[in-house]
């Protein structure tokens, strides 16, 4: 199977692309006018790490991370509207209908939303950049933390960590609530808090069901006249820091399912972190690929075939 990694949609207005993702304005069935409400978002097998974008893609990670996402918008449904038209491509418009090969199991038609400039993070264990600034400080994002925690600890609640999202490969970099309301606005702010921790809950639950933990994971919400919603992808290796519960032992990096195969082996070869990015070995773009679809079974307790 070949990866792909950049999608081609003939005439279909490009909005931009993304380390992972393209997005398209829809064409109207039939008409030049483009759909003023909706957006088309397909995931490729681009890969990233240390914010490069790789010469080598994952062949299929991108239908897997979509089907990972669909699953949890069924299953958030109840808890938080979310921007899913359909992922259905025979229901796309007819002009989409000659791409269906690259977008079938990897693209969603989604509502348009004004998106919050804040990646909402809901943080149930210290890890990364939590536990890097609770090192320096005892807090993270001005929230004081218990002494004594180690790398991997579960904090006593969940907490909302945001951060600002992050432009042209920049580091999002931790901030406040402080700092969440002075850009969404007090109102906002605080349902983006609360939907964000709720959302983590609920998804922690059901990880834990299934042998997982869930350390940690950001979220984009955008606005449309209906209110606020879950927007972007969800919930999948590639937003969240999801571990082996049966192998949990704080006090160090803990084994996830995600792109650790990668930062491994970039890290081997003491690559400078700075562009071109180099591709990589067969063997690695295997053992990802395994990784993330051992994720997909675990969480949805189905097969998915790449």
């Amino acid at each position: 199977m070949t990866a792909l990694l950049t999608t081609n949609l003939g005439e279909t207005p490009l909005i931009g692309r993304g380390k992972v993702r393209d997005l398209y304005s829809v064409p109207t069935a039939g008409r030049d006018a483009l759909l003023q409400d909706a957006l088309l978002i397909v995931a490729t097998d681009r890969i990233s790490a240390f914010d490069h974008v790789l010469g080598t893609g994952i062949p299929g990670k991108g239908k897997i991370l979509t089907q990972i996402s669909l699953f949890w918008f069924d299953l958030l449904s109840n808890l938080v509207p979310n921007h899913l038209i359909t992922a259905d491509v025979k229901s796309f418009p007819a002009a989409l209908q000659p791409y269906a090969d690259q977008l079938e199991g990897r693209s969603m038609l989604v509502k348009r939303a004004r998106m919050f400039p804040v990646e909402c993070v809901a943080r149930g264990y210290l890890a990364g950049s939590g536990w890097k600034e609770y090192k320096a400080s005892g807090m993270v994002c001005g929230i004081p933390l218990p002494a004594g925690l180690l790398d991997g600890s579960r904090l006593p609640e969940p907490v909302f960590t945001p951060s600002t999202k992050s432009q042209d490969g920049a580091h999002d970099e931790n901030i406040s609530f402080a700092d969440v309301e002075k850009l969404a606005g007090a109102a906002d702010a605080a349902q983006l808090r609360r939907l964000t921790l709720d959302i983590y809950r609920r998804a922690a639950e059901h990880a834990e069901s299934r042998g997982l933990i869930l350390a940690d994971t950001k979220f984009e919400f955008g606005k449309t006249a209906e209110g606020i919603m879950l927007a972007d992808e969800v919930l999948t290796p590639d937003s969240s820091r999801f571990w082996e519960g049966a192998s949990w032992k704080p006090g160090g990096p803990q084994p996830s399912f995600d792109k650790q195969f990668v930062r491994d082996y970039l890290e081997s070869i003491q690559w400078n972190k700075k562009a071109p990015a180099p591709s990589l070995p067969d063997e690695v773009v295997e053992r990802t690929k395994d990784k993330y679809l051992e994720a997909f079974r675990r969480l949805t307790g189905r097969e998915l075939s790449v």
